[in-house]
């Protein structure tokens, strides 16, 4: 049975997003429309779609009478987007701590993220595990309560999951896989101890973009 429109577009956005997340395609890298159609077997409106979605997260970029590209970031641009998710995270935890009692465990969402990069990790899921990774901050953010400061961090977050992949790519070749999981549980830790103080200095040790040509 043939795929529907909008499983095409999904597997095209899936694909194309996970080489350049892997750096198979690498930034400044052009895309060839029609090398793409013929490599995953789907017509021109689907691709284009895709295209369009992965625009909008920052993984690409259209130049003017040149086609796409994956998205390039300078240095400095990479440097204030983690910036002001520093901020962002510093300002949720001042907020969120201490945290509530007697209503569960509020750590959950944060346990549970962390545990999806693990799991990523241990069956060789590279996609998902980035996916985890920011699916992690977030959730280190949503301890606030505060709506609007996650709807600030989205945008954010979704600009900077190139360089975050980046940064955990190359961790795991110049050390271990389990250092970047290691410099997560080390935040969900400090977590535990609702201190923000502690929390504050975890992630400020936390060593985001230590492995990025910054």
């Amino acid at each position: 049975m043939e795929l529907e429109q909008p499983s095409l577009v999904d597997l095209a956005t899936d694909r194309l997003r996970a080489e350049i997340l892997s750096g198979a395609l690498e930034p400044g890298d052009r895309i060839v429309e029609d090398q793409i159609r013929r490599r995953y077997g789907i017509s021109r409106a689907p691709l284009r779609e895709a295209l369009r979605l992965l625009a909008q997260q920052g993984l690409v970029e259209h130049l003017p009478r040149r086609g796409m590209r994956v998205a390039t970031w300078s240095p400095t641009d990479i440097r204030q987007l983690f910036d002001i998710r520093h901020v962002l995270e510093r300002y949720a935890v001042l907020s969120a701590l201490p945290l509530p009692q007697g209503e569960g465990d509020p750590l959950v969402p944060v346990r549970a993220r962390l545990a999806e990069m693990r799991a990523a990790e241990e069956r060789g899921d590279r996609l998902a595990k980035d996916d985890a990774h920011r699916a992690f901050h977030a959730a280190v953010v949503g301890l606030a309560g505060n709506r609007q400061l996650e709807l600030a961090l989205e945008p954010i977050l979704v600009k900077l999951q190139l360089p975050m992949a980046v940064n955990l790519r190359r961790e795991a070749e110049l050390h271990s896989p389990d250092q970047g999981l290691e410099r997560h549980a080390a935040i969900l830790t400090a977590l535990e101890s609702d201190d923000a103080a502690t929390v504050l200095e975890a992630l400020d040790r936390h060593g985001e973009r230590a492995y990025l040509p910054l």
